[in-house]
């Protein structure tokens, strides 16, 4: 079957350069419960994360309202909206070689969208693309053809869409295999690339999970639990990384980016590519 609204050209190019993606998890937004209330702040502790991230050899970043818990099921505060729309632009316009994402948790990928096509975000992930799940959160329900009706009116087809399947921190409200579900975000969400993950933060995924899921015929990536212990393992099923808790300082994920890990994780998939 023919995937509906997928951008070939997006995958091709995960495909080509094998993406280590570095998150940049926010502080708490204005309008998020947590918000300490100075913009300032969030706005130079994401720059000395980008900044780490790009002197380590990252050249793929996604930004994420990880501050913001606990989350809404989809982003309606104006002020968040507005003041991740505000970060996300001075950070592009700031570092413009990179290839940047957007997150918006805990499925606003419709909102997401949006201020990617405002900003020139090039991809967005998306928690629930075509899976109903029970989340902390609430039920999140899926948003493909949400994202198909935005993409139509804005033209905006360019823009990647990296879909989760089974979703860390959530459970299918009703289950099917991983591979069907991959196959259902590629042929009938119009996903681009298929991002699979441990239960948890920080937690990897299984092998077998990463082998099935490339039977759905899209770019694979490992969406959380890489560690320089497991990236050689890991390597050789995915087409690339999203990488977060594993690059802060004392790999603890609200840490700041510590450049050094950064270094260290990129020589060794260099390491490994010169060795297969």
């Amino acid at each position: 079957m023919r995937a509906i609204g997928r951008n070939e050209h997006f995958a091709d190019v995960i495909m080509r350069e094998k993406p280590v993606i570095g998150v940049i998890h926010l502080l708490p937004l204005p309008g998020s419960p947590r918000f300490k209330g100075s913009l300032g702040a969030i706005l130079r502790r994401a720059f000395a994360d980008a900044e780490a991230y790009i002197d380590g050899g990252i050249s793929w970043i996604i930004i994420e309202n990880y501050g913001d818990a606990p989350y809404s099921v989809r982003v309606r505060d104006p002020a968040v909206l507005a003041s991740f729309t505000v970060v996300a632009r001075e950070l592009m316009a700031s570092f413009g070689k990179v290839r940047w994402g957007l997150n918006l948790l805990r499925n606003s990928a419709p909102e997401a969208l949006a201020v990617a096509y405002a900003v020139g975000a090039r991809y967005i992930r998306v928690n629930a693309l075509v899976e109903a799940i029970s989340a902390p959160e609430g039920i999140l329900y899926p948003v493909a053809r949400e994202l198909a009706e935005i993409k139509g009116r804005l033209g905006a087809w360019n823009i990647g869409v990296l879909a989760d399947i089974h979703v860390k921190h959530g459970t299918p409200i009703a289950p099917r295999s991983l591979e069907d579900t991959a196959r259902d975000a590629v042929e009938r969400g119009g996903a681009d690339a298929i991002i699979v993950s441990g239960s948890r933060t920080g937690a990897p995924p299984s092998p077998s999970d990463l082998a099935e899921a490339r039977r759905a015929g899209a770019p694979v990536l490992v969406g959380s639990g890489v560690t320089p212990g497991n990236i050689d393992t890991l390597s050789r099923l995915a087409d690339g990384f999203i990488i977060g808790t594993y690059f802060k300082k004392q790999g603890v994920t609200t840490n700041p980016v510590d450049r050094e890990r950064v270094a260290w994780m990129m020589s060794l998939l260099r390491e490994g590519s010169r060795s297969r």
